[in-house]
């Protein structure tokens, strides 16, 4: 696969980059549980197919204390049971999130009600600006064909 764009080197998605970084670290910063917002990446990401974004959070998350028998059930959390009830919320949340167009009503009401029995307003806030910061950068690396393998944690 030959990478499209230089997300760094062209000038403008340069700056793009910059500022999309910049806008997740309120998430960041954020009372959500570093390992949540990590399988919420991890989660959109391979729903995306965005090969980039899904080694960096998979290591990402790693590196937070997250066990591989966790990282490897990511993507089949419904049947597996070392997820808590808050993250199969999150998690929920973020696939519904991340496959708007794939429902008329985008994210239920149900799915909503759910996160919110488990997480507090600032910790929702938190959820949906991580679900769309994933989903703008999966756009960017799936569209720009990033290579991925090469991530080292805590590289950005």
């Amino acid at each position: 696969m030959e990478t499209r764009l230089d997300l760094i080197g062209s000038p403008l998605l340069g700056r793009f980059v910059k500022y999309l970084a910049a806008a997740g670290k309120p998430v960041t910063d954020s009372g959500l549980p570093a390992i949540t917002q990590e399988l919420v990446r991890l989660r959109a990401s391979q729903i995306n197919g965005c090969a980039v974004c899904a080694d960096m959070h998979a290591k990402e998350a790693a590196r937070a204390g997250e066990s591989q028998v966790r990282l490897n059930l990511v993507a089949v959390w419904r049947e597996a049971t070392v997820f808590t009830e808050a993250e199969r919320a999150a998690l929920e949340l973020a696939e519904q999130g991340t496959r708007i167009a794939d429902a008329a009503p985008g994210v239920t009401d149900e799915a909503w009600a759910n996160a919110a029995k488990h997480y507090g307003e600032d910790e929702l806030a938190a959820l949906v600006a991580v679900i769309a910061e994933i989903n703008a950068w999966n756009r960017l690396n799936v569209i720009t064909r990033q290579p991925a393998g090469d991530y080292q944690p805590g590289q950005y």
